[in-house]
């Protein structure tokens, strides 16, 4: 008899769905996860450049923390954002836009960019997790101003909606309170739930259809929370797949934020990684610095206790590149190390890393140029067999049509199972991934 995933007790007359047994169940893929891990103000050009394929794959002395991750590593040259070029700032002109392709408004009186396609892929699956998608940063929200404009633009690359950045948890303590919690950050009482929904109805006849509009709106937000409780709540699952992890495997990170800038970095990753063990979220973005960034590289080996700011705009000086080098180095070693945990945990036939999509990537090429012609963009993971890393992927001379960032993105959402027929500047996808 051939078993299917979904087994029934058929008498007379009745069909009883039995419970799923991992025996007779058919193994099903993992889900597919994304996560982008952006670091701010470009890149030494001369040092960031790969050639060749596999373990042959000769890499640029920015990339040597990818050494041992070549076979896993797609070397992406020549993507762009047609509004990042366009912009007449080159900062916060061609970095919030990042991951939406939009314009962004140099009116000091309105902020505005564009949905990004990590919240576009967060409104349309996030439910299928505890957490939608995880927003997480190293650096503060900065509110001052910079040449005349927010620098909430410099502080965000996930954006919720075009005038909103999606809000950005900066504590390990409380992330890590979001993914072991209820998803919402706070614990919360059905029974206070059920009271306030239960009072609704009573008041939906009495109030205009504007405040009706308005109470549906919060109600609807109600039920979301309901629907996460529940999904907290449940413990087994009808597909073959389970995550690796029931529980945390790590402890949980002090109250206080880590004032050590390596360390407060490794534990955003782990608990990334910790996230997508546990299935609490399948989509994540990570802010290693802002743009315009303070950070003080002093912890770092020959950087003489300078701003990265200041080492990124250093006019070529030799001293300054060789340390704007070794920044460089450090942010990939960051995400090296991302990539270097998924692939030593195995999901039942494959590692965590082939059932993911990890973008490395900054807002700018030569940071002292201030350059968007072209971004650097490193894409590693096998998307569950939808990806061939090990390899470049060259559009510097297919025409500009023909390499928006925004395909890429396309892309990336169709592979996540959100379609869209435009999105940013193009309605190409990308070829050749």
């Amino acid at each position: 008899m051939k078993l299917q995933r979904r087994q029934f007790l058929r008498g007379t007359g009745v069909a009883l769905a039995l419970p799923w047994m991992e025996s007779v169940a058919a193994v099903s893929k993992p889900p597919l996860r994304y996560a982008c891990v952006y670091f701010s103000n470009g890149v030494e050009p001369a040092h960031w450049w790969a050639k060749g394929t596999g373990e042959s794959m000769e890499i640029g002395p920015g990339l040597a923390p990818m050494m041992p991750h070549r076979k896993d590593m797609l070397f992406i040259r020549g993507l762009y954002n047609q509004a990042a070029v366009a912009s007449s700032s080159p900062h916060l002109g061609r970095m919030p836009n990042m991951l939406s392709g939009a314009t962004v408004s140099l009116n000091p009186a309105l902020i505005q960019v564009g949905t990004t396609f990590d919240q576009v892929l967060s409104q349309r699956i996030g439910a299928k997790t505890a957490v939608p998608s995880l927003v997480l940063g190293i650096e503060p929200n900065e509110l001052r101003l910079e040449d005349g404009l927010s620098m909430i633009y410099g502080s965000a690359i996930s954006w919720a909606s075009p005038n909103k950045p999606a809000t950005k948890e900066i504590y390990p303590s409380r992330t890590f309170d979001l993914l072991t919690g209820d998803g919402s950050g706070r614990k919360l009482d059905r029974s206070v739930l059920d009271a306030v929904l239960k009072d609704s109805h009573g008041l939906k006849p009495k109030i205009s259809g504007g405040d009706r509009r308005k109470l549906d709106e919060y109600l609807e937000s109600i039920r979301d929370i309901e629907r996460r409780i529940d999904r907290a709540n449940k413990e087994e699952r009808i597909e073959g797949w389970k995550p690796t992890l029931a529980q945390p495997d790590m402890p949980r990170p002090g109250e206080q934020l880590p004032q050590n800038v390596p360390d407060h970095m490794r534990l955003m990753l782990d608990l990334i990684v910790l996230a997508f063990r546990m299935d609490k979220t399948r989509i994540v973005t990570l802010m290693l610095n802002n743009d315009l960034s303070q950070m003080n590289f002093g912890f770092l080996k020959g950087v003489k206790g300078a701003l990265h700011l200041d080492l990124t705009h250093n006019g070529k000086a030799p001293a300054a590149e060789a340390m704007y080098l070794r920044t460089n180095q450090f942010h990939v070693e960051q995400f090296a190390y991302l990539v270097g945990r998924m692939k030593e945990i195995d999901e039942g036939g494959q590692s965590l890393l082939d059932s993911s999509m990890l973008m490395g990537c900054s807002n700018l090429f030569d940071g002292d140029a201030h350059s968007a012609e072209q971004m650097p963009i490193l894409l590693c993971g096998r998307g569950n067999g939808t990806l061939h890393p090990g390899r470049v992927a060259d559009y510097m001379d297919k025409g500009d049509d023909n390499r928006r960032a925004c395909s890429l993105y396309l892309s990336l959402m169709d592979r996540m199972g959100v379609t869209l027929d435009r999105f940013g500047d193009t309605d190409k996808r990308l070829v050749d991934l």
